[in-house]
C-alpha cells in the first residue's frame, strides 16, 4: 500500500477545494446565463449605469446588521448547550455562509459546526442540531411572512418563468410553501420528542437491545457491537439532544422568535432602501417583502453556490407581479443579490482571519465530519 504523507494529503485537499471552487463558479455562470438568457446584455449594463449607488451603503450597512443579529440569535441557541460570547459564535456563522456563497453543495451548513467542534469543543452533532434550530425559527418565520404578504396579493397563474428544468410559477411556488411546511413540522416534531427524556431512554433501550437480535452469536461479539456501535449511537443522540436544549427555555424561544421578526424585517427594509436608488422599481415596503419571500422560497429549490442564477429567475418572476419589466427586474434582483451576498463574503474572510481556520481543509473534510461523528463526542 502506497504511503501518503500529510504534504500529499494537504495537496490533494488543496486540490479538491480548488477543483470545487472552479465548478462553483462554473455553475453560478451558467445559472445566472440561463436566468437572463432573455435580457440583452446591453440593457442591463445600461440599467447597472443608472442605478443610485448612494443607497448601496445603507442596505449593506443593514444586511451586515442581519448578520449580526443572527449570531446572537446563534449564541442564544448555543449557551441553552455552552456559554460563548456573541463574538465566538459570529465568526463559525460568517464563515458557513460565506463558504455556502462559494461552493455548491451547501457545505457552510456542515462548516460552522465543525468550526464549534475545532474551537470551542462542542460535539458536531450538538452544534449541527443547534443549526437545525435556527432553521426552524427561518422556516417559521418565512412561512408567517408568506401568509401575511400574499393574503392581500394575486399570483398570475399564467406567469411561468424556466429556469433549466425548474418552472417558476404558481404552482411551484405553493409546492414549495407546502414543503417549508411539512419540513418545519417534521423539524419541530423531531425536536420535541428527542426533547422528552422518557422517549430518549425508550430510544436508548432499542438500541441497547440490538445486539439481542443475533442471538445466534457468542457474548463476545454482542459486546463488540455494543461497544463499537450501541454506545456510540447513545452518545450520538444525547449530542443531538443537548444542541435542543433551547425548548427547555420558553423565554429564550420568544427571544429567538423576536429576532426572527427583526432579522427578516430588516432583510425585507435592505431591499427595500436600495430599491430607492434602483429604476423602474416604484414598490413599497410590504410589496418588496412579498418579492423577498418569494426569492427566499425558489432558492429552497436545488440550486448553484450562492443561489445564483435561481435568485435571479425568482426576482423576475415576484417583480412581474408588480407590473416591474423584465429588463428592470433582472438588474434591480441582479444587483440586490450582489448586494447582500459579497459583503457575507467579504466579512467571512475576515472571519476566516481571525478565527485561524483551514477553510479549504474544512470544506474537503466535510464528509469525515457526517461519518466520523457518529460516535460517542467529547
Amino acid at each position: 500500500m502506497k504511503y501518503t504523507g500529510p504534504g500529499q494529503c494537504a495537496s490533494r485537499m488543496k486540490k479538491n477545494f480548488t477543483l470545487s471552487l472552479i465548478a462553483g463558479f462554473f455553475l453560478s455562470a451558467i445559472a445566472l446565463y440561463l436566468a437572463l438568457k432573455n435580457v440583452p446584455i446591453s440593457e442591463l449594463i445600461q440599467y447597472f449605469a443608472t442605478i443610485n449607488y448612494f443607497w448601496v451603503i445603507p442596505s449593506v450597512f443593514i444586511v451586515l446588521i442581519c448578520f449580526f443579529l443572527r449570531a446572537v440569535r446563534w449564541q442564544i441557541i448555543l449557551e441553552s448547550s455552552k456559554k460563548m460570547s456573541v463574538c465566538r459564535a459570529f465568526h463559525p456563522m460568517m464563515i458557513g455562509f460565506m463558504i455556502n456563497c462559494v461552493l455548491p453543495g451547501r457545505v457552510g451548513e456542515v462548516a460552522r459546526p465543525a468550526i464549534l467542534k475545532k474551537k470551542e469543543k462542542i460535539p458536531f452533532t450538538t452544534g449541527l442540531a443547534t443549526v437545525a434550530a435556527e432553521r426552524v425559527f427561518d422556516i417559521c418565520m418565512l412561512v408567517l411572512f408568506f401568509i401575511v404578504t400574499f393574503s392581500a396579493i394575486q399570483i398570475n397563474p399564467d406567469l411561468d418563468i424556466k429556469f433549466g428544468n425548474h418552472h417558476l410559477n404558481q404552482a411551484t411556488l405553493e409546492n414549495v410553501f407546502s414543503g417549508m411546511i411539512k419540513l418545519g413540522i417534521v423539524l419541530i416534531s423531531g425536536i420535541v420528542l428527542i426533547s422528552i427524556s422518557k422517549i430518549r431512554n425508550l430510544i436508548h433501550a432499542i438500541i441497547m437491545a440490538f445486539p439481542n437480535l443475533f442471538f445466534f452469536a457468542d457474548q463476545q461479539f454482542k459486546a463488540k457491537l455494543t461497544n463499537k456501535l450501541c454506545e456510540p449511537l447513545i452518545g450520538f443522540v444525547e449530542n443531538i439532544a443537548q444542541g435542543f436544549n433551547l425548548i427547555k427555555y420558553p423565554k429564550k424561544m420568544l427571544l429567538c422568535f423576536i429576532f426572527s421578526l427583526i432579522i427578516w424585517g430588516l432583510h425585507a427594509l435592505s431591499y427595500y432602501i436600495f430599491s430607492l436608488g434602483s429604476p423602474g422599481i416604484d414598490l413599497t415596503l410590504t410589496e418588496l417583502a412579498a418579492v423577498m419571500v418569494i426569492i427566499m422560497f425558489f432558492i429552497a429549490l436545488p440550486s448553484v453556490p450562492g443561489f445564483w442564477g435561481l435568485w435571479e429567475a425568482g426576482g423576475v418572476f415576484a417583480l412581474a407581479l408588480f407590473g416591474v419589466s423584465s429588463k428592470d427586474a433582472a438588474g434591480f434582483t441582479l444587483a440586490n443579490h450582489a448586494i447582500q451576498m459579497f459583503p457575507i463574503i467579504i466579512v467571512g474572510i475576515i472571519s476566516t482571519m481571525i478565527v485561524s481556520v483551514n477553510i479549504w481543509k474544512l470544506s474537503y473534510e466535510k464528509e469525515n465530519y457526517l461519518q466520523q461523528n457518529s460516535s460517542v463526542e467529547s
